[in-house]
C-alpha cells in the first residue's frame, strides 16, 4: 500500500496530458476560503481560458436555496456579481489607465495545534515569554512551524507568487510573510492564492492556522499589516475622491476582510 504522500506526489504527466484545475473563491465571511477540483483535458496557460464552473451557492450563505447555483469569481447565475464579490469592484477601480498602485502586503499568522488557535496556550508558558526569544529565533525551543513557513514559502514561488521573504515574530508559533511589489489587482489576488496554498499545507500536517492580527489580545503589536504606495494617480478631485473610497472598502476588504 503506498503512503498517502506518494499518492499526492505522482506525477500525472507519465500517463496521460490531464490535468485537475483548483477553483477558489472567498466564502460569505470574507475571511473564509473554499475551493473545488475539475479534470481537464489539458493544461490551460491563460487563467481567462479555463471553463466557467459553478457551485452550490446556498450550501455557503452566498445564495438562496431556491437559486443556488454560483459562478467561481463569484456572480450568480444571471451573469451579476454576489455581495461577497469584493473583487468586482476592485478590479473596475484598479484598472484605470489613470491608476497605477504598488503594494507590499505583510501577513500574519498564528500557528497552533489548538482551536483556536493560541487562545489556549497556558498562561504560564506565556507570561514573560512574548517577547524576546521568539522574533527571528533560531532552535527547537524557539522556532515552532519553520518546516511549515518554508513549505509554503517554496510552494508560492513555485506557483509564480511574488512572495518576498518570511521571518518569525514575537508569540511562539507566530510567522508573518511578505508579497510584493505587486501591482494592482494582482496584489489582492496573490494574497488570496497564497493564503489558500497555507491551508492546504498546514490541513496536510494538522494545524491550525489564524491571521487574527492580535491573536492573544494583551500583547502590544499587531503582526498584520499593508504598505501602500502610490506610484501614479491622476484624473480629476471627483475621481480622486471615488478612488480613495474604493480602495478603503474594496482593496483592503480583498487583502483582510475588512
Amino acid at each position: 500500500m503506498s503512503l498517502l504522500s506518494d499518492l499526492i506526489s505522482l506525477n500525472l504527466f507519465d500517463t496521460t496530458e490531464k490535468v485537475i484545475a483548483e477553483y477558489i473563491w472567498v466564502g460569505v465571511s470574507g475571511m473564509d476560503m473554499r475551493s473545488k477540483a475539475r479534470t481537464l483535458s489539458g493544461p490551460v496557460n491563460d487563467p481567462s481560458r479555463l471553463p466557467k464552473w459553478n457551485y452550490d451557492g446556498s450550501s455557503t450563505g452566498q445564495a438562496p436555496g431556491e437559486d443556488s447555483e454560483v459562478m467561481c469569481d463569484s456572480y450568480t447565475a444571471a451573469g451579476e456579481p454576489i455581495p461577497t464579490n469584493k473583487r468586482y469592484n476592485a478590479a473596475k477601480i484598479l484598472s484605470h489607465p489613470d491608476v497605477k498602485l504598488l503594494y507590499d502586503l505583510q501577513i500574519g499568522m498564528a500557528l497552533s495545534r489548538n482551536t483556536p488557535c493560541c487562545r489556549k496556550m497556558s498562561n504560564d508558558l506565556l507570561d514573560g515569554l512574548l517577547v524576546g526569544p521568539y522574533y527571528c529565533g533560531t532552535g527547537a525551543n524557539k522556532a515552532f512551524g519553520r518546516d511549515i513557513v518554508d513549505s509554503h514559502c517554496k510552494a508560492c514561488l513555485y506557483a509564480g507568487i511574488n512572495i518576498s521573504g518570511i521571518n518569525e515574530e514575537v508569540m511562539p508559533g507566530q510567522w508573518e510573510f511578505q508579497l510584493g511589489p505587486s501591482v494592482g489587482i494582482s496584489a489582492s489576488d496573490e494574497l488570496w492564492v497564497a493564503r489558500y496554498i497555507l491551508e492546504r499545507i498546514i490541513e496536510i500536517v494538522g494545524v491550525v492556522l489564524s491571521i487574527d492580527p492580535q491573536p492573544i489580545k494583551f500583547l502590544l503589536t499587531r503582526e498584520i499589516g499593508m504598505v501602500l504606495v502610490p506610484t501614479q494617480i491622476s484624473g480629476n478631485r471627483g475621481h480622486l475622491k471615488s478612488l480613495k473610497n474604493g480602495l478603503v472598502i474594496n482593496v483592503m476588504s480583498l487583502c483582510f476582510g475588512a
